[in-house]
């Protein structure tokens, strides 16, 4: 059997004014993308933020995905790099980055002289993808509840029917991956297995936790989710909405978006501009 690949994530990191973000390597001589690989048990996402903190300094929110990079690293081992294109949260200077050993110089480069600046074929393709992804999204993380006890197994009011300690450990999974994507405003249902699952993030970050009846099973109402959703859209922010799998056909469709058959704690990332969703990725713990 071949061995597993090395696993990385990482971001094309832009600004305002069509610069983007490199890194120069000396070990290797050449221009990249942050990235790195990720640490054990660490989810993708919370890997990119955290190389692209390591290499650059800067401190980023993830927007859309862009397609895995997968090559052969010349060493008997293949290399899988998630990717996905980035914004700044605070002030974007680097120049008081303290080089070392792995980074040696980093450098916003004008989008027209990043392709010439950048060493691999590989790089240059997923800088082309993220020319057409490049302005600033908001996320809408549609999350599903995690792995709650069964309605089998549960004798009470079902809205009152807990996580078990799975979905427990899910909850407090989901917190980086949350703040990956900016979400300051959580919506949720009002049912104890969602609202369990926001619950670690709400107490990590401080952000107000919106609780509504008419995005549980029992209450669903469609014209009011349908409001929410638009108001979402409108917002200058970005949000996660926690609900369970019988009414996210209707969520996404508020949305104009297929149904998605999510697993226990699988989220859909939708994002958007100006009230026009751009893109959605699938992404599960």
């Amino acid at each position: 059997m071949p061995p597993p690949d090395v696993r990385a994530a990482g971001a094309v990191v832009t600004r305002k004014g069509g610069d983007v973000l490199l890194v120069h390597r000396p070990r290797y001589d050449d221009w990249s993308f942050p990235k790195g690989k990720l640490d054990p048990d660490e989810h993708v996402t919370t890997a990119a933020v955290r190389e692209v903190a390591e290499e650059t300094g800067l401190d980023v929110r993830l927007g859309p995905a862009l397609a895995t990079q997968r090559y052969d690293t010349g060493r008997g081992r293949m290399k899988t790099v998630n990717y996905w294109v980035a914004r700044v949260q605070g002030d974007d200077d680097v120049s008081g980055y303290l080089v070392n050993d792995e980074i040696d110089e980093v450098e916003w480069v004008p989008w027209a002289e990043a392709a010439e600046r950048l060493t691999y074929e590989h790089d240059r393709e997923t800088l082309e993808e993220a020319r057409r992804l490049r302005r600033r999204t908001r996320a809408l993380v549609v999350l599903r509840h995690g792995h709650a006890r069964s309605r089998r197994s549960w004798k009470g009011d079902d809205r009152r029917r807990p996580l078990l300690l799975a979905g427990e450990a899910e909850a407090q999974r989901l917190v980086p991956v949350l703040a990956a994507f900016d979400a300051t405003e959580v919506h949720s249902s009002s049912s104890v297995r969602c609202v369990q699952t926001v619950t670690p993030y709400v107490h990590t970050t401080g952000w107000p936790l919106h609780s509504y009846d008419e995005l549980s099973e029992e209450g669903v109402l469609p014209p009011v989710v349908d409001e929410l959703v638009e108001k979402m859209l409108a917002a200058d922010s970005s949000a996660v909405l926690c609900t369970h799998r019988p009414v996210l056909p209707t969520v996404l469709a508020s949305l104009g978006l297929a149904d998605v058959k999510l697993e226990p704690a699988e989220m859909l990332v939708v994002h958007h501009r100006k009230g026009r969703v751009v893109a959605a990725d699938r992404i599960g713990l």
